[in-house]
């Protein structure tokens, strides 16, 4: 930890805004990708955040994704619509699916909108949680960007760790934010413990054999474990099914490995459901029985040994409050390619 640097959340955006306009994004877009990816450093999602830069920018210029996407409706009814994102950024298309989203939900009480030709959009939570300013549930789902999963008792990678969010307004309380794989661990963990020269812990893959796999960069040697054994796999199946196949996006073995394909359309899928509470009631009354709930859990009689009982999403909304206050911190292994990046394009350094 005393080899990290600190950086502050806007030095670290308008650092990524600029390598992001230098690769060709219109300025706005730049801006939108920069703060989300910023956004995931503050709550701790690194496997997310700057240490994509590179990969993104390798896949912008290498013609893997659009610098000037046209994303449209395609399919619209009341509580539904259907994107098409043109192949651009995905954080352009969930940011728009999500505010579209929750339009339609002040109106009808619930709405879905999927999207298709879409790419990676960093963490699942960055878009769940767009509903909460607006005292609406938010649910995210997407097809993951590679293939590390096969069926259980498989050896072909038809499946990724297809992850999905779940966000819910409270009145006093941390917001319930629910982010999470449908694999032990996320693959942007596993490349995160690479560049970082660490091992990874016992449980998060396997080899062709059943064996542990504990060295990161070895891990096309093998693949990522699912949650629950069996139980996982399936939820893993089902999220696909919706993110991906219902909207018409890439799944099971079209997906395309983003780690090193770097020209072709992804067609990533993924899919935004809002519902509002007030169409079910009060949204004051729903805000404070989920704060009692909350309140409830973390005074529950602990086992022994254990200090604390999280709900999820504390860990990350105190991480943003401590990150904002003493900055984010950045392993030397990801401000070196950072530094990198920089003189590619010919831009002042993270400072």
């Amino acid at each position: 930890m005393s080899e990290q640097i600190r950086v502050t959340f806007e030095h670290l955006r308008d650092f990524m805004d600029r390598a992001f306009q230098k690769a060709g994004l219109p300025d706005a877009d730049a801006t939108t990708v920069a703060t989300l990816m910023a956004e995931a450093e503050l709550q701790g999602s690194d496997g997310h955040g700057a240490i994509r830069l590179a990969p993104y920018l390798r896949r912008i210029r290498e013609g893997g994704i659009n610098r000037h996407p046209h994303i449209t409706i395609e399919r619209e009814k009341p509580a539904m619509a259907l994107l098409n994102g043109d192949n651009g950024m995905g954080h352009l298309v969930m940011k728009r699916a999500a505010l579209l989203a929750v339009e339609k939900a002040r109106t009808a009480g619930v709405a879905w909108v999927g999207a298709h030709l879409s790419n990676h959009a960093g963490p699942a939570s960055l878009y769940a949680r767009m509903a909460l300013p607006h005292d609406m549930i938010g649910l995210y789902f997407a097809v993951g960007n590679a293939n590390h999963l096969p069926a259980w008792g498989g050896l072909s990678m038809l499946l990724s760790t297809n992850p999905m969010a779940c966000a819910v307004p409270t009145a006093r309380e941390p917001a319930v934010v629910l982010d999470m794989a449908t694999t032990v661990a996320a693959y942007g963990k596993v490349k995160a413990k690479a560049q970082r020269g660490e091992m990874m812990p016992e449980g998060w893959m396997v080899d062709r054999s059943g064996k542990p796999l504990l060295d990161p960069k070895r891990a096309d040697e093998g693949f990522l474990l699912p949650i629950g054994g069996y139980k996982g796999y399936g939820l893993a199946l089902i999220i696909g099914l919706l993110a991906g196949t219902l909207n018409g996006a890439a799944m099971g073995k079209d997906v395309i490995d983003f780690n090193s394909d770097f020209k072709s359309v992804g067609d990533t899928g993924q899919a935004i459901l809002a519902i509002d509470p007030a169409a079910f009631g009060d949204i004051d009354q729903f805000k404070a029985a989920v704060d009692a709930v909350v309140r409830d859990l973390r005074a529950s009689e602990r086992m022994p040994g254990i200090e604390r009982v999280w709900l999820p999403g504390e860990q990350s909304y105190e991480k943003r409050n401590a990150f904002r206050r003493a900055g984010i911190p950045l392993p030397p292994q990801l401000k070196a390619s950072l530094d990198q990046t920089a003189a590619e394009l010919d831009i002042a350094p993270l400072n």
